[in-house]
């Protein structure tokens, strides 16, 4: 098949559209069988604090909750029958991480994420994070939209 995806990574924060995007990447993985679908959730660090203690407890918090949100998703997708699934929680700039370093968590034939997220402040000052993937990524992209209601 030459449209075959073996590694398929799609991006989660718990937002609504990064759920759509979920969903579609259930419905992609049943399509390429052996495939391998990575999750990622980047615990956003990028709005860092002088307050390290406060900046310490409020991390370890995100990270609980992301922790939280891989496990739900690897729930579902083993309720959808993915068989192969792969969790990533990482702390950094989900822009950065996302669009520059994924290789270095996962390897990706194709990054399926939302076409906004739950930033919206960065997304308003320095550019939304979807926008980066496409830019930078070496590999297809899917970019997927809240549906009309």
């Amino acid at each position: 098949m030459a449209n075959h995806y073996q590694n398929i990574v799609v991006a989660v924060d718990g937002s609504e559209i990064s759920e759509l995007a979920f969903k579609k990447s259930i419905d992609i993985a049943k399509r390429n069988i052996g495939s391998t679908l990575h999750i990622i959730h980047v615990i956003d660090t990028s709005f860092s604090t002088s307050f390290d203690m406060l900046y310490d407890n409020m991390v370890e918090l995100v990270r609980k909750h992301g922790e939280v949100l891989l496990d739900r998703y690897e729930l579902e997708a083993k309720e959808a029958g993915i068989p192969a699934i792969n969790k990533i929680l990482t702390k950094g700039t989900p822009k950065t991480i996302l669009a520059r370093k994924l290789s270095e968590h996962a390897p990706a034939d194709i990054i399926i994420c939302g076409a906004t997220g739950s930033n919206a402040v960065e997304q308003m000052f320095m550019g939304s994070t979807t926008e980066a993937i496409v830019r930078h990524a070496t590999c297809d992209v899917l970019i997927v939209r809240t549906p009309v209601k």
